[in-house]
This record gives C-alpha cells, structure tokens and sequence, in this order.
C-alpha cells in the first residue's frame, strides 16, 4: 500500500530535519513524501532540498495560510492512504507507518485510521502530556471534541469524496474536514491503540479568549454545516472534561 506523507512547513528551520529524518527512517517500503514550503525566509529550504532523495514532491511558493498549504499536499498526493505530518513533529517510531498499513490489512475494509499523540519537550526526551482518541465516537463532535488530526490517515477514495480543508474556517478547518470525514455516508473509519505522532509543546498554536470564542462559533458551525446536533451549550460542556484529562493525565 502507497503511503502519501504530506508535511507543510513555513521558516521551520529549527525542526524539519527532524521531522524530515522520522520519515526517512520508515520501516515501510512504499513511502510518497510531499514537502509543501510557504516561501521561508530562513534555511528551511535549505534544509529540505539537502533530502530531495527521499522527499518526491517539494513545493516552495507563498499561501494563503496552513489549510491553503494542506490543500495543496493533498492535490499532489497520489498515494492510497494520505496524512498530514506537522513540521514541528515526527512519526513517533520507525515502524509507525508499517504499523497503520499492517492495521488496515488485519481489520479489514476500512476508509481511515485514527490513533493517539504525545506531546514532548523540543528534544523528546521527556513527554509531558498523552492525548487517547480511544474514546472518541462520531456524537463527539458535537461537544467540540475531535479525534487526534495529526494521527489521522484515510484513504484517498474518501478524501477525494469529501473534499479539501475548506478555507471558509480560520482556526477549525482540520476539525470540519474530520466532521466531514466521519460524517461521510457508510465511512469505517478505525481506531488504532497506539502512539502515531510525537509533538512538540510550544508549537504553533492559537491561545487567548478571542480565539477560544471563534474556534467554538467555528465547531458550531461546521457541526450544523454537516448536519450534528451543536450548541454554546453543547461545545462549553468539553471543558470540564479537559480540565479533568489535564489533571489526571
């Protein structure tokens, strides 16, 4: 099974020979890296263009922001089975991606693979935090949860049926292309108990009451776009939750 591994990066140069480097090391044969550059500024090309062997598709030119970027992987990818590796993170083994394929063979007929993640120091010496999808399931949604984006990979059937990141959302894009992925008539989208990506504390991220406010109004859209039940109700009932999840982590 060909595996698409799309990364996006932008001024990375501190984190995507590492990131780079975990895909290299891949135990799994059949591999199509896709490398898509929003015209750094710093080495991070550079540095990208010293792994041209591995990497078979690179794209270096000015976007309109994250989603635009993924969009842009995702129309390059031609691999049955494609997913998203940040720049600041790495696959959390070298049998990651034998692991999911291998998953996919035992279970079945399946559109998609969902696992954990683990949030690390910027050197992965020390986890800080583990995020379980385990218990996720679709009414989830609802509420504001999702399962963990970056350990997702489905198949190129189902992304090619439900579309690219829609640029409509400024911060919940991965959460309405997920709505969207498991929302997708008779999709089998499993679940696999193990630790996919490795990610960095400290990335790039959106913090502060402003952007909690419109990532929620963004959750309650996408939810009614797709046709979940979701309300300020319904998406504010999450954090009690995730209070909890912090505190016995």
């Amino acid at each position: 099974m060909k595996v698409s591994i799309i990364t996006v990066c932008y001024n990375s140069e501190r984190t995507i020979k590492d990131t780079i480097e975990s895909v290299a090391s891949q135990t799994h044969d059949d591999i199509e890296y896709i490398v898509i550059d929003g015209n750094s500024s710093d080495k991070t090309m550079e540095i990208v263009n010293q792994y041209r062997d591995i990497i078979d598709v690179i794209v270096c030119e000015k976007d309109n922001g994250l989603y635009d970027a993924m969009n842009k992987g995702l129309l390059c990818a031609s691999g049955d089975l494609i997913g998203i590796l940040n720049s600041d993170d790495i696959l959390a083994r070298k049998s990651t991606i034998a692991n999911i394929v291998h998953h996919i063979g035992d279970v079945g007929d399946v559109d998609g693979v969902y696992g954990d993640v683990g949030f690390y120091n910027f050197l992965f010496t020390k986890k800080t935090r583990h995020y379980s999808s385990k218990g996720f399931y679709k009414s989830k949604f609802s509420r504001g949860f999702m399962p963990a984006h970056p350990s997702c990979y489905f198949r190129k059937e189902l992304i090619d049926s439900i579309g690219l990141y829609s640029l409509d959302f400024k911060i919940a894009a991965d959460f309405d292309y997920l709505v969207r992925a498991f929302s997708f008539p008779d999709a089998n989208i499993s679940y696999l108990q193990e630790e996919i990506v490795r990610m960095r504390e400290g990335g790039v991220s959106t913090s502060g009451i402003s952007a909690s406010i419109l990532l929620n109004k963004e959750i309650i859209q996408s939810c009614r776009n797709n046709g979940l039940p979701c309300s300020w109700l319904s998406v504010l009932s999450k954090y009690p939750e995730k209070i909890m999840g912090l505190i016995f982590k």
